[in-house]
């Protein structure tokens, strides 16, 4: 039997504050706020990878917005 990886499929809030060079208190509140989408699992909130592009996408989206002339 040949091993085979196993890619992460969730993250933590906290790893999504490195992620985006973030506090955890900043990501945690932009996670409540529905900025960033996440899952309850039991007591602990995941967050999908997609989920954070999302957030990424729509920061920068809001950026290259207010910077045309």
């Amino acid at each position: 039997m040949t091993p085979t990886a196993i890619t992460r499929k969730w993250h933590t809030t906290a790893e999504v504050a490195v992620m985006l060079g973030f506090g955890l208190s900043k990501t945690k509140m932009l996670v409540l706020t529905g900025e960033i989408r996440s899952v309850k699992i039991g007591r602990n909130r995941r967050i999908l990878p997609p989920w954070v592009d999302e957030y990424v996408n729509r920061c920068a989206q809001g950026s290259t917005e207010r910077w045309s002339a």
